[in-house]
Protein backbone atom coordinates (compact mmCIF):
# COMPACT_ATOMS: atom_id res chain seq x y z
CA UNK A 1 0.00 0.00 0.00
CA UNK A 2 2.77 2.12 0.90
CA UNK A 3 4.02 2.03 -2.34
CA UNK A 4 1.35 2.75 -4.22
CA UNK A 5 0.83 5.86 -2.18
CA UNK A 6 4.49 7.12 -3.33
CA UNK A 7 3.68 5.94 -7.04
CA UNK A 8 1.13 8.32 -6.86
CA UNK A 9 2.46 10.87 -5.28
CA UNK A 10 4.98 10.50 -8.17
CA UNK A 11 2.54 10.81 -10.68
CA UNK A 12 1.20 13.50 -9.16
CA UNK A 13 4.14 15.59 -8.73
CA UNK A 14 5.29 15.31 -12.25
CA UNK A 15 2.24 15.73 -13.51
CA UNK A 16 2.32 19.20 -10.99
CA UNK A 17 5.87 19.58 -12.78
CA UNK A 18 4.64 19.43 -16.20
CA UNK A 19 1.04 21.60 -15.64
CA UNK A 20 3.61 24.29 -14.02
CA UNK A 21 6.00 23.85 -17.30
CA UNK A 22 2.83 24.40 -20.09
CA UNK A 23 1.85 26.63 -17.94
CA UNK A 24 4.87 28.65 -18.31
CA UNK A 25 5.30 28.03 -21.66
CA UNK A 26 1.82 28.99 -22.86
CA UNK A 27 2.50 32.47 -20.94
CA UNK A 28 6.06 32.80 -22.10
CA UNK A 29 4.89 32.05 -25.77
CA UNK A 30 1.64 34.00 -25.64
CA UNK A 31 4.20 37.25 -24.01
CA UNK A 32 6.66 36.49 -26.92
CA UNK A 33 3.47 37.41 -29.53
CA UNK A 34 2.90 40.60 -28.06
CA UNK A 35 6.50 41.33 -27.63
CA UNK A 36 6.46 40.52 -31.82
CA UNK A 37 3.28 43.05 -32.07
CA UNK A 38 4.64 45.80 -30.57
CA UNK A 39 7.66 45.67 -32.81
CA UNK A 40 5.36 45.47 -35.47
CA UNK A 41 3.66 48.55 -33.73
CA UNK A 42 6.70 50.13 -33.80
CA UNK A 43 7.85 50.11 -37.56
CA UNK A 44 3.91 51.46 -38.20
CA UNK A 45 4.96 54.12 -36.54
CA UNK A 46 7.94 54.69 -38.12
CA UNK A 47 5.73 54.54 -41.45
CA UNK A 48 3.40 56.80 -40.45
CA UNK A 49 6.39 59.64 -39.12
CA UNK A 50 8.51 59.20 -42.45
CA UNK A 51 4.90 59.42 -44.82
CA UNK A 52 4.37 62.90 -43.93
CA UNK A 53 7.79 63.84 -44.55
CA UNK A 54 8.13 62.61 -47.83
CA UNK A 55 4.93 63.89 -49.18
CA UNK A 56 5.78 67.44 -47.76
CA UNK A 57 9.57 66.91 -49.70
CA UNK A 58 7.90 65.54 -52.83
CA UNK A 59 5.48 68.78 -52.33
CA UNK A 60 8.44 70.77 -52.21
CA UNK A 61 10.45 69.24 -55.22
CA UNK A 62 7.51 69.41 -57.59
CA UNK A 63 6.78 73.56 -56.13
CA UNK A 64 10.76 74.19 -56.04
CA UNK A 65 10.51 72.73 -60.06
CA UNK A 66 7.53 74.47 -60.93
CA UNK A 67 8.51 77.50 -59.88
CA UNK A 68 11.41 77.99 -61.66
CA UNK A 69 10.38 76.15 -64.75
CA UNK A 70 6.91 77.54 -64.51
CA UNK A 71 8.78 81.39 -64.75
CA UNK A 72 11.07 80.33 -67.51
CA UNK A 73 7.82 78.61 -69.50
CA UNK A 74 6.19 82.41 -68.89
CA UNK A 75 8.66 84.41 -69.50
CA UNK A 76 9.81 82.68 -72.95
CA UNK A 77 6.02 82.95 -73.72
CA UNK A 78 5.74 86.83 -73.04
CA UNK A 79 9.01 86.89 -75.29
CA UNK A 80 7.53 85.05 -78.01
CA UNK A 81 4.40 86.97 -78.10
CA UNK A 82 6.57 90.70 -77.50
CA UNK A 83 5.77 93.29 -80.07
CA UNK A 84 7.83 95.65 -79.06
CA UNK A 85 11.54 95.67 -78.32
CA UNK A 86 10.63 97.50 -74.63
CA UNK A 87 8.34 93.75 -74.25
CA UNK A 88 10.93 91.77 -75.08
CA UNK A 89 13.59 93.34 -72.73
CA UNK A 90 11.28 92.83 -70.21
CA UNK A 91 10.55 88.94 -71.22
CA UNK A 92 14.40 88.22 -71.80
CA UNK A 93 15.08 89.51 -68.16
CA UNK A 94 12.46 87.66 -67.15
CA UNK A 95 13.84 84.52 -68.70
CA UNK A 96 17.37 85.35 -67.52
CA UNK A 97 15.70 86.45 -63.73
CA UNK A 98 14.79 82.50 -64.01
CA UNK A 99 17.47 81.13 -65.19
CA UNK A 100 19.79 82.78 -62.94
CA UNK A 101 17.18 81.20 -60.14
CA UNK A 102 17.91 78.01 -61.69
CA UNK A 103 22.10 78.28 -61.41
CA UNK A 104 21.56 79.67 -57.89
CA UNK A 105 19.48 76.31 -57.34
CA UNK A 106 21.75 74.48 -59.08
CA UNK A 107 25.21 75.85 -57.27
CA UNK A 108 23.79 75.41 -53.95
CA UNK A 109 22.16 72.21 -54.37
CA UNK A 110 24.28 70.25 -57.22
CA UNK A 111 22.04 67.53 -56.86
CA UNK A 112 19.10 68.80 -55.89
CA UNK A 113 19.26 68.56 -52.56
CA UNK A 114 15.61 68.69 -52.19
CA UNK A 115 15.79 65.26 -55.12
CA UNK A 116 18.63 63.58 -51.99
CA UNK A 117 15.66 64.16 -49.52
CA UNK A 118 13.29 62.64 -51.73
CA UNK A 119 15.42 59.39 -52.49
CA UNK A 120 16.48 59.36 -48.55
CA UNK A 121 13.27 59.42 -47.36
CA UNK A 122 12.22 56.87 -50.17
CA UNK A 123 14.89 54.66 -49.06
CA UNK A 124 13.79 54.59 -45.60
CA UNK A 125 10.51 54.14 -46.52
CA UNK A 126 11.33 51.01 -48.37
CA UNK A 127 13.70 50.23 -45.59
CA UNK A 128 11.08 50.60 -43.09
CA UNK A 129 8.38 48.27 -45.23
CA UNK A 130 10.78 45.58 -45.59
CA UNK A 131 11.41 45.31 -41.63
CA UNK A 132 7.60 45.27 -41.54
CA UNK A 133 7.30 42.36 -43.47
CA UNK A 134 10.14 40.95 -41.66
CA UNK A 135 8.42 41.74 -38.12
CA UNK A 136 4.87 40.44 -39.46
CA UNK A 137 6.17 37.50 -40.41
CA UNK A 138 8.47 36.65 -37.18
CA UNK A 139 5.22 37.78 -35.49
CA UNK A 140 3.16 34.91 -37.06
CA UNK A 141 6.04 32.51 -36.57
CA UNK A 142 5.28 33.17 -32.57
CA UNK A 143 1.37 33.10 -33.22
CA UNK A 144 2.00 29.95 -34.87
CA UNK A 145 4.31 28.42 -31.54
CA UNK A 146 1.60 29.43 -29.26
CA UNK A 147 -1.62 27.89 -31.61
CA UNK A 148 0.37 24.83 -31.44
CA UNK A 149 1.19 24.51 -27.88
CA UNK A 150 -2.63 25.42 -26.79
CA UNK A 151 -3.86 23.03 -29.85
CA UNK A 152 -2.11 19.52 -28.79
CA UNK A 153 -2.70 17.58 -26.13
CA UNK A 154 -1.99 16.89 -23.71
CA UNK A 155 -1.19 21.05 -23.51
CA UNK A 156 -4.86 21.78 -24.88
CA UNK A 157 -5.82 20.75 -21.72
CA UNK A 158 -3.91 22.85 -19.74
CA UNK A 159 -4.13 25.50 -21.73
CA UNK A 160 -8.44 25.09 -21.78
CA UNK A 161 -8.46 24.96 -17.69
CA UNK A 162 -5.84 28.21 -17.46
CA UNK A 163 -7.97 30.29 -20.53
CA UNK A 164 -5.54 30.39 -22.75
CA UNK A 165 -6.87 30.44 -26.12
CA UNK A 166 -5.63 30.52 -30.20
CA UNK A 167 -4.19 33.78 -31.43
CA UNK A 168 -5.04 35.55 -34.76
CA UNK A 169 -2.49 35.37 -37.12
CA UNK A 170 -1.89 38.75 -39.05
CA UNK A 171 -3.46 38.80 -42.54
CA UNK A 172 -3.45 41.43 -45.09
CA UNK A 173 -6.24 43.05 -45.56
CA UNK A 174 -8.36 42.37 -48.90
CA UNK A 175 -7.21 44.51 -51.24
CA UNK A 176 -3.87 45.12 -50.30
CA UNK A 177 -2.68 43.25 -53.25
CA UNK A 178 -3.88 45.79 -55.80
CA UNK A 179 -1.20 49.37 -55.66
CA UNK A 180 -2.90 52.73 -53.41
CA UNK A 181 -3.61 55.33 -56.01
CA UNK A 182 -1.60 57.94 -54.63
CA UNK A 183 -2.94 61.94 -55.33
CA UNK A 184 -1.11 65.42 -54.36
Amino acid sequence: MKKIIIAIVIVLVLMGIYVFSTYNSLITLNITADTQWKQVESNYQRRFDLIPNLVETVKGITKQEQAVFGDIAEARTRYSGAISADDRAKAASQVEGALGRLLVIAENYPELKSSDSFQTLMSQLEGTENRISVERMRYNEYVRNYNLKVMRVPSSMIALIFGFQEREYFNADEGSENAPEVKF
